[in-house]
């Protein structure tokens, strides 16, 4: 009878949403992708300081998304085994770090190893950032991942306002103004660490969240369609990740070449698009609670295909709003992704998440180099008309399972 009482007051436990540490971590999800931000925020400041080819700034991307994207999933495999929350404040250190390099790197290899340390962090936040949210979550997963998310994104939304206020007044040594999103990011894990350490040491002792795939909403599918749905999702959020690579790096040059804006005026259009991709990223996940997640991820990224092939297009007037509503929609199923990717394995968050928000975006960052090289060889122009098309992979999502049938979010 004890132990019926104790599994109900954990299910009870379980289903409170903790609003405090969900926030605390969404705003450390704010601080690392703002550090970040920094990187792409910098190209048109590096590429003058530094003497940079389209190609090199390319590969500094490469190297960012490869580090902190594509180690995530195995950070994610480690954790699910053997979690340490005091891994948090140690990654935020090594972004610490990389900040500082970035500012004061004299040659393009020196701030290469410095993008390596940012990434190095994030790769080791990412996993561990998404078990704290689903143990803040409660019964509200979709609400959760989407706040936490959406701090990521207001994160990386900072950076043509960086450019407009920072880089571009004091330019490549402005950088370590990002060692204060380091710091702040450093003080608000050591606040949520000590709870994370409670919720994990209650977690493998009771074993209930990863034993009874019913209090995860798993889907129960054979292990083959797991596999299968996995993999779709992940191509299908790689491509995604490739045209939002070839927007959020390489469009403020477009914009320059196309329509003689300067380095400062290109920044409005891509704050644009990356603020609504904020906007987008919280909607989508309220409306996936009521259209299924699956019916999401169609709608984010096939929904964006008028747009992306009409911008490369538009007069300048209109490239205001489409920019706005090309983010929101492209963006709208980002947190759905994770959340889907967590029902197909209940068991295994780290893996899920890193493999949908690490893997998958670190092989978009090899679009980073291609797009660089294209354009580098045939001009930027021909690189955004051809990327348009990228969003035509949202209709794959048609062939992943249901989830409305088995679970909700």
């Amino acid at each position: 009878m004890s132990t019926a009482t104790e599994v109900r007051g954990s299910a009870a436990a379980a289903s409170l949403t903790v609003l405090p540490v969900l926030l605390a971590i969404s705003f450390v999800h704010m601080m690392n992708d703002s550090m970040q931000a920094v990187v792409p925020a910098l190209y048109t400041i590096l590429e003058k300081s530094l003497d940079l080819s389209y190609m090199q700034l390319g590969w500094i991307t490469f190297a960012l998304n490869m580090t902190s994207s594509v180690l995530q999933p195995v950070v994610g495999t480690y954790t699910d085994r053997t979690s340490k929350p005091y891994m948090l404040p140690f990654g935020m250190a090594l972004s610490l770090l990389g900040m500082v390099g970035i500012a004061l790197a004299p040659s393009f290899w020196v701030l290469l190893v410095a993008v390596v340390f940012i990434g190095f962090g994030s790769a080791i936040f990412h996993p561990e950032g998404s078990r704290v949210v689903y143990f803040a979550a409660g019964g509200k997963r979709g609400f959760a991942q989407s706040v936490y998310q959406v701090g990521g994104n207001a994160g990386s939304s900072l950076a043509p306002l960086m450019t407009l206020f920072v880089f571009v007044p004091l330019g490549q040594v402005g950088a370590l103004w990002g060692t204060a999103f380091a710091l702040a990011a450093i003080a608000a894990l050591l606040w949520v660490s000590p709870w994370y350490k409670g919720r994990l040491e209650e977690w493998k002792t009771k074993g209930a969240v990863r034993k009874k795939g019913g209090a995860s909403g798993g889907m129960n599918l054979s292990r083959g369609r797991v596999a299968f749905a996995m993999g779709l999702l992940v191509f299908i959020v790689f491509g995604r990740s490739w045209y939002h690579a070839g927007i959020g790096n390489y469009y403020q040059f477009y914009l320059i070449e196309h329509y003689g804006l300067t380095a400062k005026h290109a920044q409005i259009p891509l704050f644009l698009f990356l603020l609504s991709g904020v906007l987008g990223t919280f909607f989508g996940g309220v409306i996936a609670d009521r259209i299924g997640l699956k019916k999401m991820i169609v709608l984010s990224i096939a929904g964006a295909v008028p747009f992306s092939l009409a911008l490369p297009y538009l007069p300048l007037i209109w490239v205001y709003p489409f920019t706005f509503v090309l983010g929101f929609i492209l963006l709208s199923g980002f947190s759905v992704a994770v959340v889907y990717a967590q029902h197909l394995m209940p068991t295994k968050v780290g893996m899920a998440s890193g493999l949908t928000t690490g893997l998958a975006f670190g092989m978009g960052a090899l679009g980073a180099v291609v797009l660089g090289k294209l354009a580098d060889v045939y001009g930027m122009g021909d690189v955004m008309k051809s990327i348009a098309f990228l969003p035509l992979v949202g209709l794959l999502a048609l062939l992943l399972p249901s989830d409305r049938s088995r679970a909700c979010v």
